[in-house]
C-alpha cells in the first residue's frame, strides 16, 4: 500500500528489481508520463568513487501537456522539472518505488494556476503508486 511522505509517495513492490523498474515505466506511461532521463546511481557511484551499492535508478518522468501548462504559468518552474521517480533495491531484497509529490515541489512558487497543475500531476502519480502496489 502506498505511503505518503513529506516529499513524495512510496510503495514497496513485490517483484524483483528489473521487473519493478519495467512496471514503473509502464505505469507512468498509462498516466501520460514518459521517462526523459534515467540515472543509474549504482553504476555512477561505482564508476566515480568505487562504492558498491544496491540497484538504484532515478527516472526523470515528464507529462508534456502538464509540463507545458506549468511552464506557461511560471517559467521558473523548469528548475523543478521533471518529476523524479526512484526505484531502489532494499537490503531485504524488496524494491521501493518513490514518486515525488508535485504539490510539495511546486509549493515554493506562489501561483494558483501552477498549484492546479501540480494537483493534477500528483493525482496521476498517486494512481501510478496504486497500480504498483496492487
Amino acid at each position: 500500500m502506498p505511503q505518503t511522505q513529506p516529499i513524495g509517495i512510496t510503495v514497496l513492490v513485490t517483484t524483483d528489481y528489473e521487473t519493478s523498474l519495467a512496471r514503473t515505466v509502464e505505469a507512468l506511461k498509462v498516466e501520460g508520463f514518459g521517462v526523459l532521463t534515467e540515472i543509474d546511481v549504482k553504476e555512477t557511484m561505482k564508476k566515480k568513487i568505487g562504492v558498491d551499492m544496491a540497484a538504484y535508478k532515478i527516472l526523470g518522468a515528464c507529462n508534456p501537456p502538464l509540463a507545458h501548462r506549468a511552464l506557461t504559468a511560471a517559467p521558473e518552474v523548469g528548475l523543478l522539472l521533471p518529476c523524479n521517480v526512484t526505484v531502489r533495491e532494499l537490503e531485504s531484497g524488496a524494491v521501493e518505488v518513490a514518486l515525488v509529490d508535485p504539490l510539495a515541489m511546486m509549493s515554493v512558487v506562489d501561483n494558483a494556476e501552477l498549484a492546479a497543475v501540480a494537483a493534477e500531476a500528483r493525482a496521476r502519480l498517486e494512481r501510478v503508486a496504486q497500480a504498483l502496489g496492487s
